[in-house]
């Protein structure tokens, strides 16, 4: 149920502070920014009889607070005395979608531009220091509300492991099997379509298209503003937007390219197209589902998806469960031994 009321999307009163420039999104449910491919793909997986729990025994060898510890080894924590004002930021961002427990956020000394949300029954963030010397506050701003997108739809878990996964098939590790591999491949697939979902409460955080589709050019080019031209790269991504099932092919030959992220000109098509249908308004009136209305049926979600992207959609989530049930298989045949 989406419910309508001024107390729910109306702006804070005027103050001092960016944050009270934006609405708060009082109670606000993921499902508000959730794209229906990535959120029909995910209830797939879950719906895979006792997945989650095949994965965590099988991760389980690493534990919960060794694995955590491995991605911050050689990270800062956050705090008013660490990075203070990138701290500030992600304390902002999280009152702007409501995010009741603080999320833990890490800056990691890596040239890379990059940003992620990880952990299993803890998640945090943690963006490479690369990144946060490239972008401006409010760019930042964009890429912390992304990510805390991440973690309140749940990714964190299945990002995890599928990172992890890349770094035992890379390495020739003999657990990551064919079954595993064509998990790996499904979770690629899946992941590409969250960040669309996320991109999305990236937008809802920071409140400002300009400067979401301005962090993408600057990241997809790294060059500097002087250097660049936004109308143009929306142009190029125009040119995207002129095939309806162009998407969906993008997206096969990533697969095989085994890429994690979605190509930000493709991204920016999709923004773009959410923005145009008016739903983005929607939410910054107040219209939007919240944490405490039932979850919709996991066949509306899929028939959402195959509105979203045809019948490729469909083949996705199916790619999804099949793989999950032949690694949950193989999984449980090698603990009967």
């Amino acid at each position: 149920m989406i419910e309508h009321g001024p107390h729910h999307g109306d702006p804070d009163p005027p103050g001092e502070g960016p944050s009270r420039a934006r609405r708060i999104l009082h109670d606000i449910s993921p499902r508000a920014w959730e794209h229906p491919a990535d959120r029909a793909a995910l209830q797939a997986l879950r719906r895979v009889p006792v997945f989650d729990e095949v994965l965590k025994k099988l991760f389980g060898v690493f534990g919960e607070k060794p694995g955590r510890l491995a991605f911050q080894a050689n990270a800062v924590q956050t705090s008013s005395n660490q990075f203070a004002r990138v701290h500030e930021i992600h304390v902002e961002v999280c009152e702007t979608l409501d995010v009741s427990r603080q999320i833990p956020l890490f800056v990691a000394q890596n040239p890379v531009v990059n940003a992620g949300a990880y952990g299993m029954e803890k998640p945090f963030i943690l963006l490479n220091s690369g990144l946060v010397r490239l972008l401006d506050e409010e760019e930042l701003r964009y890429v912390l509300a992304h990510e805390v997108g991440h973690v309140l739809s749940g990714h964190a878990l299945y990002r995890t492991m599928m990172v992890i996964l890349i770094q035992l098939s890379q390495r020739g590790f003999p657990l990551v099997g064919w079954a595993a591999r064509g998990v790996l491949l499904a979770l690629l697939e899946w992941y590409r379509r969250s960040e669309l979902s996320s991109d999305r409460a990236g937008l809802l955080g920071v409140q400002d298209p300009e400067v979401v589709f301005g962090t993408m050019l600057k990241m997809a080019g790294g060059g500097r503003p002087d250097e660049t031209n936004l109308e143009e790269f929306l142009a190029q991504a125009e040119a995207y937007a002129e095939s309806e099932d162009v998407a969906d092919s993008v997206f096969k030959v990533l697969n095989l390219l085994g890429t994690t992220h979605p190509f930000y000109v493709l991204r920016v098509s999709e923004l773009r197209k959410w923005i145009e249908s008016g739903e983005y308004d929607r939410i910054l009136r107040g219209e939007y589902p919240h944490r405490s209305d039932p979850d919709p049926a996991y066949l509306d979600d899929l028939t959402a998806a195959a509105a979203a992207y045809s019948a490729d959609a469909r083949d996705v989530v199916d790619d999804v469960a099949q793989a999950a049930r032949r690694m949950r298989d193989s999984i449980m045949e090698g603990f009967r031994r």
